[in-house]
């Protein structure tokens, strides 16, 4: 039973990280803060274990909200042609945007690529970045969020 390898990106016992070593009582993790973490191997073997590794593959989930008077079509469009121009991207499974919400003050969009684990940190930050610039240059706003006064 071997649900890890070292350097694979694992979490387990409320700790996420990348294993470093696997030793006879504990295994050691490199959390994404750049920490060590001592994990003893009885509650490894004991709780769940979640390897983001281990299929190759892994989505990167973000949200961003747009404005209910959006082009809901172009707003799809011009997101999934940003993702689509990621190299890190994977092409299969192909990235999505899809309608996830429709909140108080803005429409939201669940905007999804795949990406091999190690490009993970750069997917991220790059559909966010993106996601902004795209947006703007599309004259497509992202509304900022409002206190709703009530008088009384």
């Amino acid at each position: 039973f071997k649900p890890y390898k070292i350097g694979d990106l694992i979490e387990a016992q409320g700790v996420l990280g990348s294993v470093k070593e696997i030793e006879i009582f504990t295994t050691k993790l490199i959390t994404p803060e750049n920490k060590l973490a001592i994990v003893p191997n009885g509650a490894m073997a004991n709780g769940n274990i979640v390897n983001y590794t281990a299929e190759g593959k892994i989505r990167v989930d973000t949200t961003v909200g747009v404005d209910y008077g959006s082009d809901l079509q172009k707003t799809k469009e011009v997101l999934q042609a940003m993702l689509e121009a990621n190299p890190k991207v994977l092409k299969d499974p192909a990235p999505t945007v899809n309608v996830s919400e429709l909140a108080d003050s803005s429409v939201n969009l669940a905007v999804r690529p795949f990406c091999k684990p190690e490009d993970y940190w750069d997917v991220y930050f790059a559909t966010i970045e993106g996601t902004k610039k795209t947006l703007d240059g599309a004259g497509i706003e992202i509304p900022y969020p409002h206190e709703v006064q009530i008088n009384k």
